[in-house]
């Protein structure tokens, strides 16, 4: 490896982020094309392991990784970005960019899932959630180092205690707190309605434990050191989750033994996304730093920079696969009608991971010319909310 403290250490650093933030991109693409082509099987989150079938629960269980890992590497970029500007210009930049990402979410994103214009239901999402998550991040990186972790920590390890607090619709504070912590839906008067995907504060405190990790990230430590730390974190993780989880006494619901093997293994894996319950976020989490060890350790060579490609233009990305999707259905829809019941869509889950393939082969080139001017063209501040 080169010297840490050359400028190349720099760029293999943020090649790593890249390549992991591309890494559970290209899962959320495979989930994205299950959503799409196989609504006729849609299964509700968390899958029921005792009726779905393996093929299509690992699927969408390997999709789980995706908004954990791209959350906390969102405040590990906020932190890298504050050391290179400074926390005020991180902070109004976060502040911009969180805004922005709302403003996509209630329209170009939203417009892709629907295809509907005016809407009739507002989806409130990952990319809403991260735009809450960097709005709430503006004002507490201002908090000491110590003071975000613990209040990071706090929130990932005790929102699980808020779960009894259920609201009617009739309480005054029934919107508020189905967007923060209450998966709902908010009548919005005239035939819509906003649907509380993503409740955020546990996402709040995944953020807040990816910008906390930032030095972790600094020129001054050496690669050694931060593989070392990464790979204790994600195993220390692993094992907590593992540990928690068997006693089933916090944390999620719990488990219970099925007919075999498999059965009890996707019981045990079963885990509560909306709002992600804290052993949804352990393994998750875990994983994600395991993963960002390896990436940091192999910070050259041909699939991880595949991957960076991917992770370089993030939301050029999510927006151009989501339109992508969408125009596919709706021609397959006009050329050959309804094929399942009400939908169109394909008939075994291993057609899903073909044309996954085949999606990630054609948008590699438009996504790879975005990330190059993305890289190129610094004098482009609007680049940087790609």
């Amino acid at each position: 490896m080169r010297d840490e403290k050359s400028g190349g250490r720099e760029g293999a650093r943020l090649a790593s982020i890249d390549a992991l933030r591309g890494f559970v991109m290209i899962l959320m693409l495979v989930d994205h094309v299950r959503e799409t082509f196989f609504l006729h099987r849609q299964v509700g989150d968390p899958v029921d392991a005792a009726t779905v079938e393996p093929a299509l629960f690992f699927t969408r269980w390997l999709s789980t990784l995706c908004a954990p890992v791209f959350v906390a590497l969102a405040g590990l970029s906020a932190w890298l970005y504050g050391r290179r500007h400074g926390k005020r210009e991180a902070s109004w930049f976060l502040l911009k960019r969180g805004c922005f990402l709302l403003f996509l979410e209630l329209t170009f994103v939203g417009f892709a899932w629907s295809a509907q214009f005016p809407p009739r239901t507002f989806w409130l999402q990952v990319i809403w959630a991260i735009g809450v998550c960097m709005i709430a991040l503006s004002a507490l990186l201002h908090l000491p180092r110590v003071w975000r972790f613990g209040l990071g920590a706090a929130i990932v390890c005790g929102h699980n205690l808020l779960d009894p607090i259920v609201l009617a619709p009739d309480s005054p504070w029934f919107v508020p707190w189905a967007m923060l912590h209450q998966r709902a839906v908010i009548d919005l008067g005239g035939g819509m309605i906003a649907k509380t995907t993503y409740p955020v504060i546990a996402w709040i405190g995944v953020m807040l434990l990816g910008h906390a990790a930032g030095p972790w990230f600094a020129p001054n430590l050496e690669a050694t050191q931060r593989i070392r730390r990464l790979t204790r974190l994600g195993i220390g993780l692993l094992i907590a989750f593992v540990l928690i989880r068997w006693m089933g006494a916090y944390g999620d619901r719990p488990w219970s033994r099925a007919g075999d093997g498999l059965r009890t293994l996707m019981g045990f894996l079963s885990l509560t996304k909306y709002p992600p319950s804290l052993l949804f976020l352990l393994p998750t989490l875990g994983t994600g730093a395991l993963l960002l060890a390896l990436f940091e350790k192999w910070p050259s060579g041909r699939l991880p920079a595949t991957l960076a490609v991917f992770g370089a233009g993030p939301m050029f990305f999510y927006l151009l696969h989501l339109y992508v999707l969408r125009g596919l259905y709706l021609i397959g829809l006009s050329l050959y009608g309804t094929n399942q019941g009400a939908y169109f869509g394909f008939e075994r889950i291993s057609s899903v991971w073909i044309c996954s393939t085949l999606l990630l082969v054609a948008l590699y080139f438009p996504t790879r010319w975005f990330a190059g001017v993305k890289r190129r063209r610094k004098d482009l501040a609007w680049l940087r909310y790609g």
